[in-house]
């Protein structure tokens, strides 16, 4: 199943906004209803695929056959930029200026290999596909050139399992649910549950470094990662002999979040753990988002650390945010802040910790919930992004955007950020609505998930761009990173280019031109064109 082509996921799933959220929008916001309907996918003008014969033959006969190599309207829209409310903005008026020429589907190591070489050979500027749940511009390369799409679905298979060193390696083009399932056949997870869950890939999980919901008690998809494959249009890297090694610098590190401009990852080990016995989600209630970032930094500091823990800022918690599925019906009782605790494991184990994060929570002024805020966010957690095409659809603007820091710097991130936000976007006559929660935390430091909601205005995209802009200058302004888990893309790039410094982008710009030495690797994403 293809996901929705100008929207999030599956097109069951959709649902209009309630009237207490679109009455909110109107009141506050100022938003009015979109006059126009998307356009319909029958009615986007397409422009015939520009691939000289001598590369589409080649292409044939490296991915195994015509079939594999698709130039027909529709696949190539479905492959067109990502997921970003600009992107999706971009897509239902029907601009399809960026798309690529062919969608190609190779079934394994070998098939990648020949792609690559072909697209070399030809010039031809390659996007790796996974999931195509990109928020920041990293399916779409910077280059306007013909270009190919490499979608990996057919790379789908639990490749290799050692259940006595408890690890699996994975294909790339395996989503995560399959994943999931799959390793549950043997008793094993994965434990790497994002908000993009439902649709993205091992391998994007690896290009981008992306970490999920249970992060605090799993760690991040890059923690996961033992070893990985990648081909290169110069040929084969191999990384992962061992779980830890002395032999020079780690060159998973390397590839992790190298978002395709290195080579396209093939396969990818990961450690896996046994099925929990319990899951158990609670929540709890802080008077201020300082008196519940005080009480996560404790337990990430100084344990039990849960294996969820966040936090949503005192607007996030008034608007019902910290639960999707019970957007706009917040109980008159959310004034302050909502944390959520999850736990899993053995239900002894379980117990244990839970009483011990508990007596550690109330010490810290937290307000035990209950099991019914944690299990209502626990069955909403991946409702967000069709929320956000609700939005779209009632004309309102929303978008999300994130970072990370150390402890000491998060109230200066915060404010900055949401400054810069409030700033900017109530240029068009009507203060935004901007939503904070804490996602993931560490020892030394935790990461701040933006969301914000706005009037579209007569320029969406362009009126976000500029609010972007000045949120990622507070983001390095603060000393933030540029981005914590989704990516640097081409959204990121400039950022992201102030953030590793001028030495450090030109060490990798000589591994690219190693690995990639005609260029055509997702040009653009993740470094500057040359």
């Amino acid at each position: 199943m293809d996901m929705l082509w100008s929207g999030w996921g599956d097109p069951a799933k959709a649902a209009p906004l309630p009237e207490t959220v679109t009455g909110l929008l109107r009141d506050l916001l100022g938003v009015k209803p979109r006059t126009a309907a998307p356009i319909a996918l029958e009615d986007i003008v397409v422009p015939e695929p520009r691939l000289e014969p001598a590369a589409r033959q080649a292409l044939f006969t490296a991915a195994g056959g015509e079939e594999h190599v698709r130039t027909d309207a529709e696949t190539r829209i479905r492959h067109t930029r990502g997921k970003s409310t600009p992107d999706l903005l971009r897509i239902r008026d029907g601009e399809v200026e960026d798309l690529p020429e062919a969608v190609v589907l190779p079934a394994g190591h070998d098939e990648v290999l020949a792609v690559l070489r072909v697209c070399a050979e030809h010039g031809l500027p390659v996007v790796p596909f996974g999931g195509g749940t990109s928020v920041v511009g990293g399916l779409a390369p910077g280059r306007r050139a013909p270009f190919v799409a490499l979608d990996l679905r057919r790379m789908n298979q639990l490749l290799a399992l050692d259940p006595v060193s408890r690890t699996a390696t994975l294909a790339p083009g395996l989503r995560a649910p399959e994943a999931e399932a799959l390793l549950a056949e043997h008793g094993f997870t994965l434990g790497h549950f994002p908000q993009s869950y439902e649709w993205a890939t091992i391998g994007g999980f690896a290009a981008t470094r992306s970490s999920g919901q249970a992060s605090a008690g799993h760690g991040r998809f890059d923690e996961m990662v033992l070893g990985l494959t990648l081909a290169t249009p110069e040929g084969t890297v191999d990384t992962g002999r061992a779980p830890r090694s002395a032999a020079g610098p780690d060159l998973r590190q390397l590839l992790l979040g190298s978002e395709g401009a290195f080579g396209v990852i093939t396969s990818v080990t990961v450690r896996i753990r046994p099925v929990p016995e319990t899951r158990v989600y609670e929540g709890w209630r802080f008077a201020s988002f300082d008196e519940g970032a005080a009480a996560l930094r404790r337990l990430a500091q100084d344990g039990p650390r849960p294996t969820v823990l966040r936090l949503s800022d005192e607007t996030e918690t008034l608007v019902g945010l910290a639960q999707p599925d019970a957007i706009g019906a917040g109980p008159e009782s959310a004034a302050g802040c909502t944390a959520i605790t999850g736990y899993e494991g053995t239900s002894e184990d379980t117990a244990h910790r839970r009483e011990r994060a508990a007596t550690v929570l109330r010490d810290c002024g937290g307000t035990p919930l209950g099991e019914e805020p944690g299990q209502r966010w626990a069955h909403g957690r991946y409702s967000a992004p069709y929320l956000r095409d609700a939005l779209l659809d009632a004309g309102a603007f929303a978008e999300t955007l994130e970072t990370a820091t150390f402890w000491s710097r998060v109230p200066e991130l915060y404010a900055s950020v949401r400054d810069a936000l409030t700033t900017t976007l109530t240029e068009t006559g009507t203060p935004p609505l901007i939503m904070c929660h804490i996602s993931h935390v560490y020892e030394n430091g935790a990461s701040l998930y933006f969301t914000v909601v706005s009037a579209q205005g007569d320029d969406p995209v362009a009126h976000w761009e500029r609010a972007k802009h000045a949120a990622n200058e507070a983001i390095l302004g603060a000393g933030g990173t540029i981005t914590h888990h989704h990516g640097v893309g081409t959204d990121h790039r400039d950022w992201y280019v102030r953030e590793a410094g001028p030495l450090g982008i030109e060490a990798l710009r000589a591994v690219k031109r190693r690995l990639d030495p005609a260029g055509v690797l997702n040009p653009g994403v993740l470094l500057p064109l040359d």
